[in-house]
C-alpha cells in the first residue's frame, strides 16, 4: 500500500470518530452489565466477546508493526511496548477479571473488531514505517510528556477497574464506587483511557495518534455520560458533586 493510500485510512478514522460521537448521543452501546438489553441480535458471553474483539488490537498491531522498515529501531520498539502494555492487559487479562454471567451482542463485538483492525493498521504503520523516529526523539520533550501522560492515564484506568472489581466481589448487586478517581467522576476508568491515548498522540506527535485519541473520546465520553445518568437514576444518595468524566467540569 502506498503512503497516499495510508492517509485515506487515517482520514477514515477521523470521520469514524465524528460518526461515533453523533450516534452515541442517541444510542447507548449495550456492552453488557448495567447497559445490557435485548434487541441487538445474538449474544456471546461478555468475557469471550472482550477477548475476541480486543485481541486484534494487540496481535494485528504487532503483525502490522513487523512489516515496517523501522521495526528494529529503538523509539518504534518503545512505542510498541507502550501499545502492548495497554492491549495485552485489555485483551488477555481484563476479560478474566470480569464478572461472569453478562453477555455482549455479536454485532457490537464485530464492529469493535473492524475498528481495532483499522486502528492497529493506522498506528502500527505510522510508528514502524511512515514515521521518522531517530534516537534523538528520546531527547524531545514531546516524547517524555506523552509517555508521562500515557502512564498516568494507564494507572488511573487500571486503578479504577480494580475498585469496580472490589465492589463486585463484595456481592449485593450494584453499589456506588468510591475512592481513587471515583471521588471526582463517575467513570475514571474511561477518563484514564482517554488520557492514555492523548499521551500516545503527544509522544508519537502524529495524526494517527490524534485520530485514535479523538475516536476514544468520541466513544467513551457519551458512555461516561450514560453511566453518570444511570448512577443518579439508581441511587438517590449519589454524590451530587461528582462529575461524569472531567473533574469539576463535566
Amino acid at each position: 500500500m502506498s503512503e497516499g493510500a495510508y492517509w485515506w485510512f487515517v482520514g477514515a478514522e477521523f470521520a469514524l470518530a465524528a460518526v461515533t460521537f453523533v450516534a452515541l448521543q442517541f444510542i447507548v452501546a449495550p456492552y453488557g452489565g448495567r447497559h445490557g438489553r435485548a434487541g441487538w441480535g445474538p449474544t456471546v458471553p461478555a468475557r469471550v466477546g472482550w477477548i475476541v474483539m480486543e485481541a486484534p488490537a494487540s496481535l494485528a498491531f504487532l503483525a502490522f508493526y513487523l512489516l515496517g522498515s523501522h521495526r528494529a529501531e529503538l523509539v518504534p520498539v518503545l512505542f510498541l511496548l507502550l501499545w502492548q502494555a495497554h492491549y495485552v492487559q485489555r485483551a488477555f487479562v481484563y476479560p478474566f477479571l470480569m464478572r461472569s454471567g453478562s453477555r455482549m451482542p455479536v454485532l457490537v463485538m464485530l464492529l469493535a473488531i473492524l475498528f481495532n483492525l483499522l486502528n492497529a493498521w493506522v498506528n502500527a504503520r505510522w510508528v514502524s514505517e511512515y514515521g521518522d523516529y531517530h534516537t534523538s526523539w528520546l531527547a524531545d520533550p514531546r516524547f517524555w510528556l506523552g509517555v508521562a501522560v500515557f502512564v498516568a492515564g494507564y494507572a488511573l484506568n487500571l486503578g479504577s477497574d480494580r475498585i469496580l472489581r472490589g465492589l463486585r466481589r463484595s456481592g449485593s448487586g450494584y453499589r456506588v464506587p468510591g475512592g481513587g478517581g471515583f471521588r471526582f467522576v463517575s467513570s475514571p476508568n474511561y477518563l484514564g483511557e482517554i488520557v492514555e491515548w492523548f499521551g500516545w498522540a503527544i509522544a508519537t506527535w502524529s495524526l494517527a495518534g490524534l485520530a485514535f485519541a479523538l475516536y476514544t473520546t468520541a466513544n467513551l465520553a457519551p458512555r461516561a455520560m450514560a453511566n453518570h445518568r444511570w448512577y443518579h437514576e439508581t441511587f438517590a444518595d449519589y454524590p451530587v458533586e461528582r462529575r461524569a468524566l472531567i473533574p469539576f467540569v463535566l
